[in-house]
């Protein structure tokens, strides 16, 4: 394994990850990650993130069964964004939709239209 490069933590020593399907490229989710959570993702090859509520590391799946599967892990340009590409096992999200983002502010406006 590759080290873990330099990345920008926010105040709380937390960073945000984009998760997307990596066959769909549909995004289905986001969510926190310490240096911790981030170090687990590689190591386990699932996605760990930090919850910032629970004050905690989540295994994603851990209880519902919907894992992650990593393929690869990337970072963007500034450093303070990951970005998880995945092989789901069932939905991201907690209410049992695929996506977390499945819901729009005008159902009738295709993502195209907004240009």
């Amino acid at each position: 394994m590759s080290p873990i490069p330099d990345l920008t933590y926010n105040a709380d020593g937390l960073i945000p990850c984009i998760v997307q399907d990596v066959d769909t490229r549909e995004v289905l989710m986001m969510a926190w990650m310490n240096a911790e959570s981030l170090r687990l993702t590689l190591e386990r090859g699932e996605t760990v993130f930090w919850s910032r509520s629970r004050q905690e590391l989540w295994h994603k799946g851990a209880t519902s069964g919907n894992t992650q599967t990593l393929v690869n892990l990337r970072y963007d340009c500034d450093a303070d964004t990951v970005l998880a590409l995945v092989h789901p096992a069932g939905p991201a999200c907690h209410t049992g939709e695929r996506t977390c983002f499945y819901r729009s502010f005008d159902q009738g406006v295709s993502p195209a239209e907004i240009g």
